[in-house]
């Protein structure tokens, strides 16, 4: 299998690297922090990136986006993480929500919000996991009911958790249950909601991940039209299978554990040689697994069309997790105690103690990796048994 990724990959990639070198401080570490010149940070620079077609760089021109392919957005999406995501939270939107819209949204969907994704005006949140159906999402509580003297539109009444964004969201793709006496995969349907309507309600969830990762969302009695539907109503599992199978391969995780590895190497200088044996040889494996991860990665990238192929995403979801927390776990051994310090003056400007924060709540978040594991082993089963 041939993955290349094209002959201006190298040329795409630097001026990425040269993009950020200018305009994203060294000490950055993502726009979810307590400083809000983070978020400032990543809204002028997506402007940037939208101001050349980069932002939603293998999105269809018509769409708002840069016509590219999607080894160029691979490229693109390897650079942003690898760099602690300067995008900030715009890549839900750009990753699964945009692609979801032009697949199943209506004409009149695509006109309101595909632009305004593509040109970074507008941050989206995911409203589908609750305290009672985080793994199990077709078993979901929030109910929309009936609403409207012709019986199209709806009312939601229901709890969300775990959703990141939501302090800084204007949308969100909210699953609620539209048809409880159906079978699982028939009761859902995805709303598009905007955040200011009337009865949501968001409160922060304190956590290690820090502000704006982790929130709970209460919806009394949100009204919904039925222009506000993405799919067909009672359709919204199907949709959230293959969304969620973009959101998965839409995260180079073994791109941020690359360059932390890389930039550490550098920092040790001629120190590497006084690395213990088991170190170097841990540092070793981890670049190994990493390519690896990386491989998978691709053929889920491959497949991406596929609706049939979420094993691949599945598979490459549980390497780049696993990846995350080997490294992770490697950087903490390599520094020692110093590992856990924080702030400008800590090794890498704090980048590994941050990380290893993320990593642990790598092989939770968008579906437990034992989940992943699941839908892998069913899709093998299901391969044998045809």
């Amino acid at each position: 299998m041939d993955y290349g990724l094209g002959d201006d990959a190298v040329e795409l990639r630097m001026h990425l690297r040269q993009l950020i070198s200018n305009n994203i401080p060294a000490d950055f570490l993502g726009a979810c922090t307590d400083d809000p010149r983070d978020l400032a940070t990543t809204e002028t620079f997506c402007k940037l990136l939208a101001a050349e077609g980069l932002l939603a760089l293998a999105w269809p021109k018509e769409y708002g986006g840069g016509g590219g392919s999607i080894w160029q957005q691979t490229v693109l999406r390897e650079e942003m993480w690898a760099y602690h995501e300067p995008r900030g939270p715009q890549y839900m939107g750009i990753n699964w929500v945009g692609p979801a819209l032009m697949r199943y949204g209506t004409a009149e969907q695509k006109e309101k919000h595909l632009s305004a994704i593509a040109c970074g005006e507008v941050i989206w949140c995911q409203g589908f996991s609750e305290p009672e159906a985080g793994t199990d999402l077709a078993s979901l509580r929030t109910r929309a009911v009936p609403d409207g003297p012709d019986g199209k539109g709806w009312r939601i009444t229901g709890q969300k958790v775990w959703t990141s964004y939501a302090q800084m969201a204007s949308w969100c793709v909210l699953a609620a249950c539209t048809h409880p006496d159906a079978p699982k995969t028939k009761r859902l349907t995805l709303f598009l909601l905007p955040m200011d309507r009337p009865g949501f309600t968001v409160r922060p969830i304190p956590s290690m991940l820090g502000p704006h990762h982790l929130n709970e969302m209460f919806l009394d009695g949100v009204q919904a039209f039925p222009g506000d539907v993405l799919g067909e109503p009672g359709d919204g599992w199907r949709v959230m299978r293959e969304a969620l199978a973009f959101e998965r391969v839409g995260i180079a995780r073994y791109a941020r554990c690359e360059s932390l590895l890389d930039r550490m190497r550098r920092q040790l200088g001629d120190d590497w040689e006084q690395l213990p044996e088991s170190i170097r040889a841990r540092w070793v494996r981890a670049l190994v697994d990493l390519r690896v991860a990386r491989v998978l990665a691709y053929r889920a990238i491959s497949l991406q069309d596929d609706p049939s192929a979420g094993a691949a995403a599945s598979a490459a979801r549980i390497a780049t997790t696993i990846c995350d927390q080997q490294v992770a776990e490697l950087l903490f051994d390599v520094l020692g105690p110093s590992a856990l310090d924080s702030g400008t003056s800590a090794t890498l400007h704090g980048a590994i103690e941050d990380h290893w924060r993320y990593a642990q709540a790598a092989t939770v978040a968008s579906g437990t990796i034992e989940v992943q594991r699941m839908l892998v082993a069913r899709d093998v089963l299901g391969e044998q048994h045809r």
